[in-house]
């Protein structure tokens, strides 16, 4: 495939240059595509619309000075377990804090229930529910890599580690119909478990949320859950040095409408949702194509609100002072309920928050003394109200005197994510519901989703195998497609440091 064409946003041909392949987005997976390309010996040019790359993963001044905030993802838990990032050896381009405890739930009374990064560790805090965990876990934990490469594959595909991919999916099925609770005798070990499977923004339980609680979950045992130094901009950076450093250009602050805007290439790549794709490629693409892309389903949204804060969080379960990821919203029945009344197109009663405090491992994101505190809730599809005081309230709930160490907040409405970033349709940060049908078929049923019928342009967004997270596969499996489809290029490209 080749283009003629000339740039948009004040820029030209001359400016943009021909390119073997062409990314239209900076986000990680379009990083993660192009570094793949680039160190299969191509040309490579990354375009993006925005005046700062990184999509959801880059990290900015938002309220006061000094004080440095995630715009978008915030805590990392394939940041280790993602096969990518493993190869591209990450965890030796920036400094990953990995705490202790991977994640918390706080709970009424002053209580609290913690996931070690050590199983035992957690199984003995849970009481009566503990060997219950222990049994959940355990056989995963110990094959966690190939739980990794299962869930980070295309469900289509065969799973190489079969005798690993049944036992996740019989826990799958536990989990995700009405036996969810069949295990559990006491209120800590459910909740815990509950407010990972939240992550999905789905209703509960399905085998989508348990599939989503199990994997984190498993990460959370094995490897834990990391937060860069700096901010997730660190991740982005790492990617976007590498390359630069193998010839590799970025260009900012142009906005792709439509392939007739771009350069000549032999093929692009769009870290897009399937709706942009559909703007972009227009009649180019078969009608059956179109429609199937038509009917891809966007879930229900976030809203998100970060805080500067004088003193650290008051918790009132003291233990949460040094756990860096909480999941907030009661007991596993009242957090099922309030995403029921999401999906119903309601706000939340009492909503589920998740809520990161980077700098209890991280001090450099604010000023000495100083705090940040990210913190999201699920509302309905393009909700455009305010989230701020709902989040306060239900952070209060479990930290009385939290109001009292506010400096400043920025909000953002599920409307204004999308207005941030399009790929984001109506707040939807996974860019496509993630339910079972979903994963399978993402954005369309093949062996192959990354490829479209366009001979040379393919999707490389969380809108294709594996879906949401920062991972950087989804960007990686449509490098390796167009490599082998469009270059005749089979054999994968080294990506660690160079020696």
């Amino acid at each position: 495939m080749t283009h003629d064409i000339s740039g948009t946003s004040g820029s030209s041909d001359s400016s943009l240059g021909d390119a073997d392949a062409i990314v239209v987005g900076a986000g990680p997976n379009g990083l993660a595509a192009a570094v793949t390309l680039a160190r299969a010996g191509l040309d490579v040019l990354v375009i993006e619309r925005s005046a700062t790359i990184g999509g959801g993963a880059r990290s900015a001044e938002l309220t006061l000075p000094g004080f440095i905030h995630d715009v978008g993802s915030a805590v990392h838990p394939l940041a280790l377990a993602s096969g990518f990032f493993r190869r591209f050896e990450l965890s030796r381009r920036i400094d990953l804090r990995v705490p202790e405890a991977s994640y918390a739930h706080p709970l009424d009374g002053g209580r609290a229930a913690v996931a070690w990064r050590d199983l035992e560790r957690t199984a003995d805090g849970l009481g009566v529910d503990g060997p219950a965990w222990r049994r959940l876990f355990a056989p995963l934990v110990a094959h966690a890599q190939e739980v990794a490469q299962f869930t980070g594959s295309a469900l289509l595909q065969l799973p190489p580690h079969l005798r690993t991919a049944l036992r996740f999916g019989l826990r799958a099925l536990e989990q995700g119909t009405p036996l969810w609770s069949s295990r559990f005798r006491g209120e800590d070990a459910p909740a815990l478990l509950t407010g990972v499977a939240a992550h999905s923004i789905q209703p509960m339980p399905s085998l989508g949320t348990a599939g989503v609680a199990l994997s984190l979950g498993t990460a959370a045992h094995a490897a834990g859950w990391p937060i860069p130094v700096g901010g997730s901009q660190a991740i982005v950076d790492a990617l976007a040095d590498d390359l630069r450093a193998h010839g590799g250009r970025i260009i900012t602050g142009v906005q792709v409408t439509s392939l007739d805007e771009l350069p000549r290439a032999q093929v692009v790549l769009l870290d897009t949702s399937p709706k942009a794709l559909l703007e972009i490629v227009g009649d180019a693409l078969p009608d059956a194509y179109r429609r199937r892309l038509s009917g891809y389903r966007y879930g229900n949204g976030v809203a998100k609100v970060d805080f500067a804060l004088d003193a650290p969080v008051p918790w009132a379960a003291t233990e949460l002072a040094d756990v860096p990821t909480l999941h907030l919203g009661g007991s596993r029945e009242e957090i099922a309920y309030g995403e029921l009344e999401v999906s119903a197109g309601r706000h939340a009663t009492s909503p589920y928050v998740l809520v990161a405090q980077p700098t209890v491992i991280d001090p450099t994101r604010a000023p000495t003394g100083k705090h940040t505190l990210w913190a999201y809730t699920h509302v309905p599809a393009g909700s455009t109200i305010d989230p701020t005081e709902a989040v306060t309230r239900q952070i209060e709930r479990f930290a009385p005197g939290f109001r009292d160490v506010i400096a400043a907040s920025a909000a953002s409405s599920a409307a204004q994510m999308e207005h941030g970033n399009p790929n984001y349709l109506g707040g939807d940060i996974a860019i496509g519901e993630p339910t079972l049908t979903q994963l399978v078929a993402r954005p369309v049923l093949s062996r192959d989703p990354w490829r479209t019928p366009l001979p040379g342009v393919y999707l490389c967004s969380s809108a294709t195998p594996p879906g949401p997270g920062v991972h950087g596969l989804a960007g990686a499996y449509a490098a390796r497609s167009a490599l082998r489809s469009s270059f005749g290029i089979r054999r994968l490209p080294f990506l660690g440091i160079d020696r």
